[in-house]
């Protein structure tokens, strides 16, 4: 359950992260309230994840897939070009967080 809450923190996270953009410097109330919401969600799940996962790997794998996460959103949603670097480095961020969650088993 742990691992799922922390997946709903990481979308609350990366979604308030997109809408971030939309608020105008925060001159726009709807996507305001889900910066807000977002966030505060974001740090329920996170603390809820942490019930059963250590600190220290729930919060890289959270940071990292937000990234992710907050970066595809934006391709799609936004348009925005990105160059193969920052592809490729998201491929680096992916690896790191596989080997991370594959670590979790023996880690206690």
């Amino acid at each position: 359950m742990s691992w799922l809450f922390l997946i709903l923190g990481v979308v609350a996270e990366a979604l308030s992260h997109v809408a971030l953009k939309a608020t105008d410097g925060f001159n726009k109330p709807l996507p305001l309230a889900m910066v807000a919401l977002g966030h505060l969600f974001a740090f329920i799940f996170l603390g809820l994840a942490m019930k059963g996962i250590p600190v220290g790997i729930a919060h890289a794998v959270w940071a990292g897939l937000a990234i992710m996460t907050v970066t595809l959103l934006s391709t799609f949603i936004y348009q925005q070009h990105l160059d193969t670097s920052v592809w490729v480095g998201m491929a680096f961020v992916a690896v790191g967080l596989g080997l991370i969650a594959l670590s979790q088993g023996h880690s206690h």
